[in-house]
Parts: structure tokens; sequence; C-alpha cells
């Protein structure tokens, strides 16, 4: 099942509060570094590439190096195939409590 093995690292690294506000800020489409990133959550600069890396890792953004800094990018493509992935699954749900319905004759 590939598309279970694709998806399975975005859902992990997109399973943390903060992820999904770092996702959040990125989602505009530009490049962000660190520092900008770092920018009102509280944390330290260590603390957002922490959870950046978990998030390259997951194919969910990716890195440029842009003189001292790296800056952020969000790869829609991957965030494409996790939400094609998720239509399937409630799309088998929906199915499923269909036949529910139909051996229950509602």
């Amino acid at each position: 099942m590939p598309a279970v093995d694709a998806a399975a690292p975005v859902f992990a690294a997109l399973g943390d509060p903060t992820r999904l506000a770092l996702l959040s800020r990125l989602c505009d489409g530009q490049s962000q570094s660190i520092v900008q990133l770092t920018q009102g959550t509280g944390l330290s600069r260590q603390g957002v590439k922490k959870h950046l890396t978990v998030m390259e890792h997951a194919g969910i953004v990716t890195s440029n190096r842009v003189g001292r800094e790296s800056q952020f990018t969000v790869r829609p493509e991957t965030l494409a195939e996790t939400s094609q992935y998720l239509a399937r699954a409630a799309q088998q749900w929906s199915n499923a409590i269909d036949r529910l319905k139909q051996h229950l004759g509602e």
C-alpha cells in the first residue's frame, strides 16, 4: 500500500500542534527563514528547526539555503497527495455506512 506508506509520515508529523501552526504560517506560499518562523511562537530557533526537520523528512516542507539562512517552503504536492488519501478513506467509510444502512433496511 504505497499510499499508506506515503501518508503515514505526514500524519505523524502533523500530529503535533506546533508543526500544524508552522504549516499554517507557511501556507501562504512564501519561503520563510527559521528567524521569521520563530517570531511570536515563544520557541527557540533550535526548537523550530527541530520541528521543521521532522516536517522536511515527512516531505511536507523543503529547505533552500540562501546565504547563511535556510528558507522553508511548503511542498503542496505532498499535501495534495495526503488530501487525496483522506478523500479515498472518507469515501470508503461512506460506502461502508451506506452498505450498513441497506443491510438494516433503512
